[in-house]
């Protein structure tokens, strides 16, 4: 839904308040000196005769935020990124979770059963480990892989 959604609101008719502030932000980006006066003449007259969202929403398409240098811009791209590169994939994540709940099935099982009987049990939650290490090499090999690919 979207970009369903978008599309569906993008249609709507643009009221004269929203024609008035997408004109304010094409001032503050003739202010910024990120459009020429001729530029800025020009969008201002297509706002003003914009019928939809969608008309108004092209004007600024090219345009940061008022008072956002080109720096500020480039930095949260590149913020926004590192965190989409640091996300790791469904898969893993379920996997993890997985492997999270059957340690602490398993332990809980171990305390309960060590605190009730009196004879000495074998240490079974310590094999958790293998299958974690082994789930921590592919998650660091799956994020290596997306590093290489990302350059």
């Amino acid at each position: 839904m979207g970009n369903e959604g978008r599309t569906e609101v993008e249609r709507l008719r643009a009221a004269d308040s929203d024609r008035e502030k997408v004109a304010e932000q094409l001032k503050a980006a003739l202010d910024e000196g990120r459009l020429s006066l001729q530029e800025y003449d020009d969008r201002v007259r297509e706002a003003y005769a914009s019928k939809t969202y969608q008309e108004l929403l092209v004007l600024l398409t090219d345009l940061p935020k008022p008072g956002l240098s080109a720096a500020e811009v480039a930095a949260k791209r590149q913020a926004q990124a590192r965190r989409e590169a640091r996300k790791l994939p469904t898969a893993l994540l379920v996997l993890w979770t997985i492997w999270a709940a059957l340690t602490v099935v398993n332990l809980v099982v171990f305390g309960l059963l060590a605190a009730t009987v009196e004879t000495e049990l074998y240490p079974w939650p310590v094999w958790m480990i293998v299958p974690g290490a082994a789930l921590a090499a592919v998650t660091v090999g799956v994020q290596a892989i997306r590093h290489q690919q990302r350059r």
